[in-house]
């Protein structure tokens, strides 16, 4: 990258156990055992205080794994295609689909994603894993999805005309996460201050906002991730002139350990 042109600066905010922003401006790249052909960037960790673990990689032509990814113990993976002109093969278990932008795939606890960019064009992709809890309920086991968000109708976000989400993966006890996308028309807003023991990763890939992260208004936009820990009070508006959107995890369907 050379010599600055300016003084150092970051808009980058990390406050462990609380919230972190994490900006594209100065995210450097990581080594993963198993990946190859991919730039990797860590986004989010348990070093920070969260329960999970977030990458965004761009799979070059032929880079992909050469070992399923989160195929361990009681680890649970998700992955979604961000955009780019290619597409990406993915396989979890038995099954392998080819994902455009906007394609997703989890892979339940044990069994991993193996994924291959098999086109000539590169393409960003998120890559999440978090420690599967099980359900009380031995029968309750959560199976492998695919699936698109082009393919998703919409539903207004708790009685907001002009909040929009999306739901990625069942609502149902037998999974205990799930990943959204929220999207606010321009002066859209969440109903409420929310304060809850769930933790959000989020990725902002379209507009601005100025979200409220506990006790700091703090402007984002697109490229931004953003973490919230459980129990950070968190709302947002939707500032720009376009759509503010983001795809972000979401903890549940369990009780809280004692």
């Amino acid at each position: 990258m050379g010599y600055p042109s300016d003084l150092l600066s970051s808009r980058a905010v990390v406050k462990p156990g609380m919230y972190a922003i994490i900006p594209p401006e100065g995210r450097v790249f990581n080594v993963i055992p198993g990946i190859e052909g991919c730039r990797m960037t860590i986004l989010c960790t348990p070093k920070m205080g969260a329960g999970f673990v977030q990458h965004i990689g761009t799979a070059l032509p032929g880079g992909g794994t050469t070992v399923p990814y989160g195929a361990s113990g009681q680890i649970e993976t998700f992955i979604y295609v961000l955009d780019g002109e290619g597409s990406l093969t993915v396989t979890v278990g038995g099954r392998t689909e080819v994902m455009p932008q906007g394609g997703y795939a989890y892979a339940p606890a044990g069994v991993g994603i193996s994924f291959r960019n098999e086109t000539d064009k590169p393409l960003r992709f998120l890559l999440y894993k978090q420690r599967y809890i099980p359900h009380p309920d031995p029968a309750m086991q959560p199976y492998a999805v695919f699936g698109n968000t082009n393919d998703i109708e919409e539903r207004i976000y708790d009685n907001m005309e002009n909040v929009f989400v999306r739901d990625l993966l069942p609502v149902d006890e037998r999974f205990d996460m799930n990943m959204h996308i929220l999207s606010f028309a321009p002066g859209g807003c969440h109903p409420f201050v929310e304060t809850h023991v769930q933790e959000h990763g989020a990725y902002l890939y379209e507009g601005e906002g100025l979200y409220l992260l506990n006790d700091d208004w703090v402007p984002v936009k697109a490229e931004d991730f953003v973490w919230m820990g459980a129990y950070c009070k968190q709302c947002c508006y939707g500032v720009g002139l376009t759509r503010l959107s983001y795809i972000y995890s979401k903890d549940c369907h369990r009780d809280a350990e004692i």
